[in-house]
């Protein structure tokens, strides 16, 4: 498997794409394949899809005009904005579910392999409309506990390869090309600078604060509920991973022991987690979110996911997006 994102970058199983050379390497050989028109259309539509931002520092702030064309062209024959969003088992403000799950009764899935999951408000797809190469989601993200109630958290290599992703949006509980609660754009991406520099995949995280255009005011977290970063878990430990496949319009989970796979990342075996699910959360429990599909091997192969282990580098991350000034 190569990189659990998709597409071009195929993001999970990931075989990483570095910055710069590799992505310009992979559409060359499209060019034997397919001729030289076609690429120079593939190339000219990555590279209006990337921005430098500020990769010193991991940081990019979006433009705002730039934010709201991509969430009109997502709901613009891809998603269905739906009028009112669901109330049953919506997640409660502030972290926690209504259909919560705990310790007692936690089984490993049999087999160990992904399954399709009801959609969960706190976990959505993220898409990248625009001639990308993408499909129209190629990644997943969570929404994560913040005082701005505004944050979600994700694998870097989503949202930055050979640059900073400029057409981001993200559809928390996507379900069947329906987005009940609402399409979010970023106002601003954190990376970790290690990532920028060479893709050190022990830092494969990122957060992004968003936004619902049309909406001023309203917060992501009041609307989905959110997840609770959790730095230093104790592994071994009960866990489920969550994820869209890129082919897929509904979620698959898989649930095993997490266990360390060295001082930096988690490793839980489970097959048939696609391309996709990079990004998607890791709980032990529910709501205790304790790493994002992604890391080594770019979040892992046909049996194993991986995550970066959340522990001092993914708190500084974590405090440096909610903390800085507001874009």
């Amino acid at each position: 498997m190569v990189g659990r994102a998709g597409g071009q970058e195929r993001e999970r199983r990931r075989s990483r794409v570095p910055a710069g050379g590799s992505l310009v390497v992979g559409l060359l050989c499209t060019v034997v394949l397919a001729g030289v028109g076609y690429v120079a259309w593939e190339l000219r539509g990555i590279a209006a899809n990337r921005a430098d931002g500020d990769p010193a520092q991991g940081v990019y702030q979006q433009d705002p005009e730039r934010a709201d064309k991509t969430a009109a062209a997502v709901l613009d024959g891809i998603v269905r904005d739906a009028p009112e969003p669901p109330t049953d088992g919506k997640a409660f403000a502030g972290g926690g579910s209504a259909a919560d799950w705990r310790y007692a009764g936690w089984q490993p899935s049999d087999p160990l392999e992904a399954r399709p999951a009801p959609a969960d408000p706190a976990v959505g797809a993220l898409f990248s409309p625009g001639g990308d190469g993408d499909p129209d989601h190629h990644c997943s993200a969570v929404v994560v506990h913040s005082p701005g109630g505004d944050l979600i958290a994700t694998a870097a290599h989503c949202v930055y390869g050979g640059g900073f992703r400029t057409n981001l949006a993200f559809a928390p509980g996507y379900r069947d090309g329906v987005a009940p609660y609402g399409i979010w754009v970023p106002t601003r991406i954190d990376v970790d600078p290690r990532w920028t520099q060479d893709q050190d995949p022990d830092h494969d995280v990122a957060f992004l604060r968003l936004r619902r255009p049309g909406y001023p005011g309203q917060r992501l977290e009041d609307v989905t509920g959110a997840m609770a970063l959790t730095l230093g878990a104790e592994l071994p430990a009960p866990a489920r991973l969550v994820g869209y496949p890129n082919f897929s319009e509904q979620p698959l989970e898989c649930q095993n022991t997490a266990v360390p796979a060295g001082p930096t990342q988690v490793r839980l075996d489970c097959a048939d987690v696609p391309n996709g699910t990079s990004g998607g959360p890791v709980t032990t429990g529910r709501t205790a979110l304790i790493g994002v599909i992604g890391g080594r091997d770019g979040g892992g192969d046909e049996e194993t996911s991986y995550s970066v282990r959340f522990g001092d580098d993914v708190r500084a991350l974590y405090e440096r997006s909610t903390t800085s000034p507001a874009p």
